[in-house]
Parts: structure tokens; C-alpha cells; sequence
């Protein structure tokens, strides 16, 4: 396994960067050579398939420096560093900005070997890690879903794939229509357990015997698993905990316990209290609550994620359309700004229902999206929606945004077309397009 990662030695004294470079070759490792830091650095970038190993002191650039300015590269190289008689107070402080460990002169060839074993097995942990979540990230599969590019939405998906490559229990909270159940899909696809059962429950609308009976059985009919057996090794996701008495829930916190560390079934607890203006944390007993919700996840509502909204609205409109054999309808600024300023109380079912409605009074040639979101909601705050809000600028590049990407997709990446159709210069089209975002390979096709 060693063999396939490098080891990088930094050394000015030829005889010591020869001598330690033959004993690891011997044992194994594939070495380069470094006569000084300046030249290491260029041959050392983010990603580096292995370890370094490197002298402390060294003209120009000495080791200090140079274990700075590798991890300022990449903190998660390790970097063992070979000091001098005397010099462990700089070792010391080595360690403390990243270094991952130290040999003293004269230091043992089995001892430099061992740690060398250490260190690429740690930077091989490392760039698995970073090249599965690359993969992950990439929205592949469930994740894929999960669209927005939005500070919100780039936090849940970085929480999912933190989360989802743990194996405790996580609690989900959030408003109605944010998509909680969707996250507890991917938690299970992004983690060690994806190729297992996933099963879901609803407490919801149950009575305590039937839940009880679902749950943890016996089924007197024997007509169904209980679901803990059922879930056995892979994951159970209990959506409306909070519907559980207090006894279910210390029967379920009781059941917990039992599976140990890791636990051999994974629970993924969804609470729906937002809306009703309580929280999860009343609804269940302290002891249940704190040890589900050490993994927490918080879906964000529709309202906190700015353009995201004018983005899977174009998105869905495009679905109705094409659904429905008409023409996408085309938002006018004021719309725009309309659809970014909505309360949104229903998330990203409301807005999906006004998409499709959107499409569908398109068709006929008649309504507006004002009155689609009004007839939605007829809260005060939706009845003042358009009065204030954003600066006019956000609402201003949010439009312009959406406005470029509808024609560049109507017109399917042809630059011409959307010039002429924007009657826009190419150099303006290039810039708006870059400080958008918006790439015409996308469009291709």
C-alpha cells in the first residue's frame, strides 16, 4: 500500500537527502529529492500524493518557513521535520502550526520509517476523503436535488456530507415544505450505510398502541416486521418524533442505548414543529432530545435563500412547460422581485405549485404571479410583500441573471442569438455571464 504514495526530502546536504531517500526506497516508498525549500515548494502543490520530509535548518528558506507555506498549500499534508540536538523547543512549535511530527539528529532509520508509514497512510485517509466528497458534492444522485447556490444551501450540503459520514443518530428540524425528508435521504446515500435499508415511518395521526406495535412489535398477526428489525443495520427515519408519547419515546431512547457505539441501526429523527411555535426540544424529553440532536441539521426556508427562488422557479416552470407542451412564461422585472420578496410560508411545495400555475395561466394567456402568490397566502405580510425588502441593486441583478440564463437556455448556448435577442455587445454579454456564474457549455445541446 506505501508504495503507491511519495515521499517528498527536503534537505541542502546531499549526503543526508541521499542517505534517507535510499533507506526509504528500500523500505518500500517511491522518494524525490529537494536540495531547498524554494525549489520543494514548486514541485509541492494542493493534492500531493504523499509525505514530506524535511531539515529544519536550511539557508534561504529554512523550515519553518517553508512548513508555513506548505500549509498554507495544503493543511492536511503531513510534514515530519528533522531538527537538531537541542532544537525540540522549535520542534515543539513546528507541531503547533501543522508539522506532523519530529525526529531529532541522530535519529533512528526504523523510527523515520515508521513514521513515514504513518504519515502517507494519513495523507492516503485524507485525499480519499477529499476525492469522495468531490464526488458527493458534485451533485450526483440524491444530491443532485439538492440545488441552490445560495450561503444557506452550500452549508446543508457541506452539514449532509459531514453528517452523512458519521454514524450517529441525527434530528432534523425545520419548516413545512424545506424539504427534511429529502436530507435524510442523502444523509443515507452519502454514508457508510448507503447500500443498507432505509426505511421511514411517519408518527403522525397514529394512535400509542399502533405506533408501539409498529415500532418495536409484537405484531399478534405477524403480518409486519416491527420496524426496528426492519431498519436492522441500515437506517430508520422517524419523521413527526414529536408525535410520540413520553412513553414511546423513552421506549425508543431505551432502544438506542442498547445498539451501543456505532450503533448497528442508524435513526434519523425529523421534528415539524416550526410552524406551531414550538420546538423540538419541548416536544421530547430532555434525555431523548440531546441524544439525537448532537447531530443536528436545520433545513433553511425557502425565504433565507435570495436567488435560489428565481432559479428552481425558472427550473420548474421549464418542467411544467415542457409537461404541459407550452412555452415557459417570461418574468418580468417587477414579477422577479415579487417572487424573492414572498414570505413563502409553504417552502419549495408553494413554489412549486406556483410554477405550475404559472405555466398553466401562461397557456391560457392571462394572470400574473402577484395574484398566484396572493391567492397562496393572504397573510398581511403577503399582502405588503412588493413594498420593501432588498435594495433595488439585488433585485436588479437577481432579474438580469434570470433574464440571461432563460435566453441562453431558450436559444441553447447561442452566444449570437442572445446578443441579438439582449442587444448586448459580446464583451458585455461575457462579462455579465462571468459575474453571474453562467457558462454556455451548460447550455449546449
Amino acid at each position: 500500500m506505501a508504495s503507491a504514495m511519495k515521499i517528498a526530502i527536503v534537505d541542502d546536504e546531499q549526503d543526508m537527502r541521499q542517505s534517507i531517500s535510499q533507506w526509504l526506497a528500500l523500505s518500500g516508498f517511491d522518494t524525490e529529492t529537494f536540495a531547498s525549500a524554494e525549489d520543494a515548494v514548486k514541485g509541492l502543490g494542493p493534492d500531493y500524493p504523499g509525505a514530506v520530509i524535511t531539515d529544519i535548518k536550511m539557508p534561504g528558506m529554512d523550515g519553518m518557513q517553508f512548513l508555513k507555506k506548505l500549509m498554507s498549500v495544503d493543511s492536511g499534508l503531513p510534514v515530519i521535520m528533522i531538527t537538531g540536538h537541542g532544537d525540540v523547543p522549535m520542534a515543539v512549535e513546528a507541531m503547533r502550526i501543522g508539522a506532523f511530527d519530529f525526529l531529532e539528529k541522530p535519529f533512528n532509520p526504523d523510527r523515520m520509517t515508521e513514521l513515514a508509514k504513518k504519515a502517507t497512510n494519513a495523507r492516503r485517509l485524507t485525499l480519499d476523503n477529499r476525492a469522495l466528497r468531490r464526488e458527493l458534492s458534485g451533485g450526483t444522485g440524491i444530491m443532485n436535488k439538492l440545488i441552490g447556490a445560495s450561503d444557506v444551501m452550500e452549508r446543508l450540503r457541506e452539514d449532509i456530507l459531514d453528517l452523512g459520514q458519521a454514524d450517529s443518530h441525527v434530528l432534523i428540524d425545520g419548516e413545512t415544505g424545506t424539504g427534511k425528508t429529502l436530507v435524510a435521504h442523502a444523509l443515507h446515500a452519502v454514508g457508510a450505510r448507503a447500500s443498507k435499508k432505509f426505511v421511514t415511518f411517519s408518527c403522525a395521526g397514529r394512535e400509542e398502541a399502533a405506533l408501539s406495535k409498529r415500532l418495536f412489535g409484537p405484531d399478534p398477526d405477524g403480518a409486519a416486521q416491527p420496524l426496528i428489525e426492519e431498519a436492522r443495520g441500515g437506517t430508520l427515519v422517524i419523521e413527526d418524533i414529536e408525535a410520540l408519547s413520553e412513553g414511546l419515546q423513552a421506549r425508543l431512547l431505551t432502544w438506542i442505548n442498547e445498539q451501543g457505539t456505532p450503533p448497528e441501526t442508524r435513526v434519523i429523527a425529523i421534528c415539524n414543529l416550526q410552524e406551531q411555535g414550538r420546538t423540538c426540544e419541548s416536544a421530547l424529553r430532555p434525555d431523548l432530545y440531546f441524544r439525537l440532536a448532537a447531530m443536528k441539521i436545520t433545513t433553511p426556508p425557502l425565504r433565507s435563500r435570495g436567488e435560489d427562488i428565481l432559479s428552481l422557479f425558472t427550473q420548474l416552470s421549464q418542467q411544467f412547460s415542457e409537461e404541459y407542451g407550452c412555452d415557459a412564461p417570461e418574468i418580468a422585472a417587477q414579477e422577479a422581485a415579487q417572487l424573492l420578496q414572498a414570505p413563502w410560508p409553504g417552502n419549495i411545495r408553494q413554489l412549486i405549485n406556483v410554477a405550475e400555475r404559472a405555466v398553466l395561466q401562461s397557456r391560457r394567456g392571462s394572470g400574473s404571479i402577484a395574484s398566484l402568490l396572493l391567492a397562496e397566502d393572504d397573510s398581511p405580510e403577503a399582502q405588503t410583500m412588493t413594498t420593501d425588502g432588498k435594495p433595488l441593486k439585488e433585485y436588479v441583478e437577481a432579474f438580469e441573471r434570470m433574464l440571461i440564463d432563460n435566453t441562453m437556455r431558450r436559444h441553447k448556448g447561442s452566444i449570437v442569438a442572445v446578443m441579438d435577442e439582449l442587444c448586448l455587445p459580446r464583451r458585455t454579454l461575457n462579462e455579465k455571464m462571468a459575474k453571474y456564474g453562467l457558462q454556455r457549455s451548460d447550455y449546449l445541446g
